[in-house]
């Protein structure tokens, strides 16, 4: 039987294989040269007493013991099996589609956007301050807006599935099998394009179907029952309909509404992006210089401010601050990682939660998708007040919260560039408010965290969806029209890549239950 031993090591201890197999082969009682297979199930650093110490759990097989296979994925051909058409190719959507296929069915992904390959070459157009493709950015195209993020892959949402196999299937398809064992796991913006590119090709070599450049604009609907997807004139037919359509594909909310399909406002979270050196951050987690054989230094944050939550979100460690606007009418700001974290700044969301109440005042207008216009009117807003070639309005952290308005702001990792702004001018009320004090709580919490070396930029308003397409919790379909499964971030039943993932795979699952 298999030993799990518990190490606890310095840095350059743990990023020698032979020095923790030699100190695990101690500690289980047996000679190195008797182990098999040494596997680290699990790998973490502590910081906490100022010695850095990494904790692996490594799992020592002894002499002959049988090691575990590798995961063999098979993918059987369903060119010949009914069709299920999946509006939308982010990790909901293409886990959908494999899932699907596993199951006997074939799924056909219909994505507005484009390949990969093309859309790096129009987001190249959005960072030199050109126009905006809308359906090909930084949100949309192939892979969705988690293709060109840091490719976190940490989720509270483990009971939604198997958070171990998504795991694999990533590696399967290139990913690094550190993403198995590490707390806190990501791929990398550089390293995620192949492996979407590898899982559309897995799901057409099992005779499944992939069309870029298919924006939909309405459901086919007959008898309470969905019958396909419309493209302009032109019907796709299937036996569901997935929508995974991301949180900021705002058409298919409005078509929705238009076809009197229900939806529901839902409470959602806006902010900005705060960008600091990332040898601050090392040096304030750390509490000494980083070294060769730790990573850069991320966190999390959380407070209440007058009963209202602020919070880190999608903190990237050595990165990039990106523009993420999906129009030219719009300021929007996200961030990401390579998969080396080596960029000389740290950035992360910095957001408050919106609540039904704040925008109330909307929805005698707006009905359901008031939330949505509370959102774009924060992001356009962020345009009047940057620059030209999508230059973001920015604010020094320490003068945001003194309440004072910054003469410059420091350099920065967005490429198109900063505009100096006074955000408390028009911010709502409610957002700075409730960042200022969060900030100052942060401040407390993390020494040197509220600096003018670190800078706001704005804004981030795209954490997750201001609306919710219903479904039954059992079925998953829409709770009035038969064959319709809202998935993922975009329908609201998921918030990253893992848990839109697990999402995806949850539908097929309903799916074939359905069919059967």
């Amino acid at each position: 039987m298999p030993k799990d031993i518990s190490l606890s090591l310095m840095p350059r201890q743990a990023a020698d294989k032979k020095t923790y197999v030699a100190l695990a082969a101690r500690l289980a009682g047996v000679a190195e040269s008797q182990v098999a297979l040494a596997q680290v199930l699990r790998r973490s650093i502590d910081a906490r007493r100022g010695q850095i110490k990494v904790n692996l759990l490594v799992r020592l097989y002894i002499d002959d013991e049988q090691v575990p296979a590798p995961v063999d994925f098979r993918y059987d051909n369903v060119s010949n099996c009914p069709e299920v058409v999946i509006v939308g190719s982010g990790p909901s959507g293409l886990f959908c589609a494999l899932r699907l296929i596993e199951v006997g069915y074939r799924p056909v992904i219909l994505e507005r956007g484009r390949d990969v390959s093309s859309r790096k070459r129009d987001i190249a157009v959005i960072n030199r301050g050109g126009a905006v493709d809308p359906d090909s950015n930084y949100c949309f195209g192939e892979g969705g807006a988690g293709t060109f993020s840091d490719g976190k892959l940490f989720t509270r949402s483990k009971k939604r599935g198997d958070y171990n196999k998504a795991l694999q299937v990533l590696v399967h398809h290139g990913a690094t099998p550190e993403i198995l064992y590490d707390a806190r796991p990501h791929i990398g913006t550089d390293r995620l394009p192949r492996v979407v590119s590898n899982i559309r090709q897995t799901i057409l070599a099992a005779g499944g179907s992939f069309v870029f450049g298919k924006r939909v604009t309405g459901l086919k609907i007959k008898d309470g029952c969905v019958k396909g997807v419309l493209c302009g004139s032109e019907l796709v037919e299937g036996v569901a309909v997935v929508l995974a359509t991301g949180h900021s594909a705002r058409d298919i909310y409005d078509m929705l509404w238009l076809q009197g399909v229900r939806v529901e406002a839902k409470p959602f979270a806006m902010g900005v992006r705060i960008e600091h050196p990332q040898s601050l951050i090392d040096h304030i987690q750390y509490r000494q210089p980083r070294g060769e054989f730790l990573p850069a230094a991320a966190y999390t944050l959380a407070a209440q401010v007058g009963g209202r939550g602020v919070y880190s979100f999608c903190m990237c460690p050595g990165g990039f601050v990106v523009p993420a606007m999906t129009s030219d009418q719009e300021c929007v700001v996200n961030g990401m990682s390579p998969s080396g974290r080596n960029s000389p700044y740290a950035n992360s969301a910095i957001v408050t939660e919106i609540r039904l109440d704040d925008f109330g005042y909307l929805r005698e207008e707006y009905g359901e998708l008031a939330g949505l216009e509370f959102q774009r009117r924060y992001e356009y807003s962020a345009l009047e007040h940057g620059g030209r070639g999508h230059a973001a309005p920015g604010q020094r952290v320490a003068d945001f919260v003194a309440g004072r308005a910054s003469k410059s702001v420091p350099e920065t990792s967005y490429v198109p560039g900063l505009a100096v702004s006074d955000m408390h001018s028009w911010m709502p009320e409610i957002v700075s408010r409730s960042l200022m004090g969060g900030l100052e709580e942060f401040g407390r919490k993390m020494k040197g965290f509220v600096t003018n070396e670190a800078c706001l930029i704005g804004v981030e308003s795209r954490t997750s969806t201001p609306v919710r397409i219903p479904r039954d919790p059992v079925s998953l379909q829409h709770p009035e029209i038969s064959g319709l499964y809202p998935a993922g971030e975009g329908a609201g039943y998921a918030g990253g890549i893992v848990s839109a993932a697990l999402d995806g795979e949850r539908i097929a699952d309903a799916i074939a239950a359905a069919l059967k």
